[in-house]
């Protein structure tokens, strides 16, 4: 709740008032104009936000004319929102903030990490039930990638994870076609650069080795695209597996490969910590 700041006006000489806040009190003014402001976003995110489906399905069903606001039907994805006043239906249903949900997935290779593909691939929904409210993914593995994803249906959640400035920590193992002195571990570490853009792990370390294969532990504070991959192949070196096994202080722990399951209470307040940490840090 924010407090209430009380101004003494005084007359100018020009006979108009001005505002001066007490002594010692010197709020910053267009921060209190913003927080006086009404909570207005576009419509496909208002959906998105209230916990009813991804913003790009939000944009379909608006442009389709499934959406109405007060009543009218709109057709424009950008269309304000005020959360706090305005009232949204969704094929003549009224849309209500959803209860909150925390996710994880073992998510197998094969699979890619969207709602619906346009090349008829199979999706990670395949795995979840269908009694389940919506969720989406927090980031992305792409097709050939497995491990721990995250979904949810708290977008504001999601957006802090995702957020490069959030820095948590990515863990991954990956198994390698190469040995011994052929292992890049200092250089992974030390950062390359591909197509003029640095990539950098921010630890590396052999887990195990075979005669012609070698397992590795990557932490990644990062998350560019294809990173580990990129990083091989710049040593010319192929990537036979790659699983992430550790997002932050969650572990994707005993969950079999194709399941899933709630985020446990201290596992949802863990993550939650290690972002204030960060960012009051």
């Amino acid at each position: 709740m924010f407090g209430i700041i009380e101004f003494k006006k005084i007359a100018r000489q020009t006979g108009t008032n001005k505002t001066i806040p007490p002594p010692g009190k010197h709020p910053n003014l267009s921060t209190m104009h913003r927080i006086n402001e009404p909570r207005k976003v576009g419509l496909a995110r208002a959906l998105s936000k209230l916990g009813y489906c991804s913003r790009s399905n939000a944009a379909k069903m608006i442009y389709a004319g499934e959406v109405s606001l007060n009543g009218t039907i709109r057709r424009d994805p950008e269309f304000p929102v005020n959360l706090d006043r305005d009232r949204i239906e969704a094929s003549g249903n009224a849309i209500k903030t959803q209860a909150r949900i925390y996710w994880m997935l073992n998510k197998p290779r094969g699979l890619v990490t969207t709602a619906s593909d346009e090349q008829g691939r199979e999706t990670i929904y395949s795995l979840l039930d269908d009694t389940l409210p919506w969720m989406g993914p927090v980031g992305r593995l792409d097709k050939a990638t497995e491990g721990l994803l995250l979904l949810t249906n708290d977008s504001e959640w999601a957006a802090r994870i995702s957020d490069p400035s959030s820095h948590l920590d990515k863990i991954y193992h990956v198994q390698i076609r190469a040995t011994g002195t052929h292992l890049p571990i200092e250089n992974l570490e030390r950062g390359v650069v591909v197509s003029g853009e640095v990539l950098r792990a921010k630890a590396a370390r052999i887990i195990r080795a075979g005669d012609k294969n070698t397992w590795i532990e990557i932490v990644l504070d990062e998350g560019k695209n294809r990173q580990i991959r990129r990083m091989f192949e710049y040593f010319g070196i192929e990537v036979v597996r790659l699983i992430r096994i550790g997002i932050g202080p969650i572990q994707l722990g005993q969950l079999a490969r194709g399941k899933s399951r709630t985020l446990m209470l201290g596992e949802k307040n863990a993550i939650d910590r290690a972002l204030a940490g960060f960012h009051t840090g």
